[in-house]
């Protein structure tokens, strides 16, 4: 299998041509994107306990039954199983940021993962208003224009977004 590169390379030597400078424009801007999605999976990386921590300090905030007294997520053990899990979306989301591929947020982390808040008893609607909250959260720190490769950058925020959205869906 060829990278992008190689497969340029490779279609000027068969013609015995030198890169055109439009097939060498196309992979600077080919490494462009690809630094501003090294700089949103860098920026949530370095940000996933606050990320986390915060989002689910607003989900319990909003939906303070289901983490009280008889609520399904009362005990500190289901607390803590319940950050950890948002933990894991957020973190399978800077996998598929990094590839620009979802098999691996679907294959890996979200496979399953209804029937199994179901089998606990965890409302679905409250997983995905917790992913939902991590989805604010990382967007706007992913969208920060400060410190970061320069151009626009609205595609892969959609990007990141929809691998979110896909994460909500996926437990409801």
């Amino acid at each position: 299998m060829l990278d992008a590169f190689s497969r340029v390379v490779d279609q000027a030597d068969r013609k015995g041509a030198y890169l055109s400078n439009d097939e060498i424009n196309a992979l600077a801007a080919m490494v462009a994107a690809g630094n501003k999605r090294l700089d949103v999976v860098n920026r949530l990386t370095a940000n996933a306990s606050t990320i986390t921590a915060n989002a689910y300090r607003a989900l319990v905030a909003e939906q303070p039954g289901v983490f009280g007294p008889g609520g399904a997520c009362f005990h500190h053990r289901n607390q803590a199983a319940c950050i950890r899990d948002l933990g894991f979306i957020l973190r399978y989301v800077t996998y598929a940021v990094a590839t620009g591929d979802a098999s691996v947020l679907d294959d890996r982390c979200l496979n399953g993962l209804r029937e199994t808040y179901a089998a606990l008893g965890t409302p679905g609607a409250t997983v995905a208003a917790g992913v939902e909250k991590i989805k604010d959260a990382a967007l706007a720190i992913a969208g920060d224009r400060n410190g970061i490769t320069q151009g626009d950058c609205s595609s892969i925020l959609a990007e990141v977004a929809g691998y979110f959205d896909r994460a909500a869906a996926a437990v409801v």
